[in-house]
């Protein structure tokens, strides 16, 4: 993810290099019974290291060191950005006495290439999402490879929400190129309608389904849209989420403070062999 203007305006001048959006059928929901966990993220502890992931869990920089918005991405600590309490993340903005704000991004990897993600799977974050203008919450996940890596990444915007729009949220699928092949990127963002509010008023799943051929969105479980798999996706993908302020909008009437509270961070991966072990018959699927 870079700045939200920048890829905004990438969207609309090549959104027609990729395939048109694909609204996904009624009434498919996910079912984890099918899969197996990779990764289990519920906030128990804190674990977040500045950029390096040495023993932690997550990094709070993202590992190409593109960090965006209007709100500086600052390191864990006393006065950070990270809290967890009572099994859950709490990621939050402040403006300072300096008038600059600060706020907090975790990613699972760092510019080495270590990390934690799947390349075919299922991803899910569960989030309570912070009011007012001027925010930018964001789950996303990106291509796990080292930084200096040249070779074609894929970003999958699971949520981007943008706080002074609260009827609806974006989604998208990046292919990004660098150096001489960067016009061959590819961009497509779809818009998922909510209801008013709906999204700092209580906490809501958003997962997202990555498969060989397909790329299924969903809210609370439910599909929201589709997109073809793209071919340069050939690497496992990480998680990350952040609190951002700004993406070319104002953050004059931004609260401060302003929170983003996470429930937890799931990976799962392909297993339909071991469903009978996890959902016996009769039994619900697991949440």
């Amino acid at each position: 993810m870079t700045d939200g203007k920048t890829i905004l305006m990438a969207a609309v001048a090549l959104m027609t290099a990729m395939p048109a959006p694909q609204a996904a059928e009624a009434g498919d929901a996910i079912d984890l019974c099918d899969f197996k966990p990779a990764f289990v993220e519920d906030f128990q502890t804190l674990s977040v290291a500045p950029r390096v992931l040495g023993a932690a869990r997550w990094t709070a920089h993202t590992p190409w060191n593109g960090d965006f918005g209007d709100a500086v991405f600052t390191d864990p600590g006393p006065v950070g950005p990270f809290v967890v309490k009572d099994g859950q993340l709490s990621i939050t903005a402040r403006r300072g006495t300096d008038g600059r704000w600060r706020s907090g991004l975790i990613a699972a990897a760092d510019a080495s290439g270590r990390g934690t993600g799947v390349q075919y799977g299922y991803f899910e974050a569960r989030m309570r999402l912070p009011p007012g203008p001027g925010t930018w919450p964001a789950f996303w996940l990106a291509s796990l490879k080292p930084a200096k890596d040249l070779s074609p990444g894929v970003e999958i915007d699971v949520i981007e929400y943008y706080g002074h729009a609260d009827a609806a949220y974006s989604s998208a699928l990046h292919v990004w190129y660098k150096g001489a092949d960067k016009s061959r990127s590819r961009h497509t963002v779809h818009k998922t309608p909510v209801d008013p509010g709906s999204l700092v008023a209580g906490f809501h799943d958003y997962g997202v389904r990555v498969a060989a051929d397909t790329i299924t969105y969903y809210l609370d479980r439910k599909p929201v849209w589709r997109q073809p798999t793209p071919a340069e996706l050939k690497t496992p993908l990480f998680p990350l989420v952040n609190l951002a302020l700004g993406s070319g909008f104002p953050i004059d009437k931004t609260p401060n403070p302003s929170t983003l509270e996470v429930k937890y961070v799931h990976l799962y991966v392909d297993d339909p062999q071991g469903r009978d072990s996890r959902c016996p018959a009769g039994t619900a699927p697991p949440q």
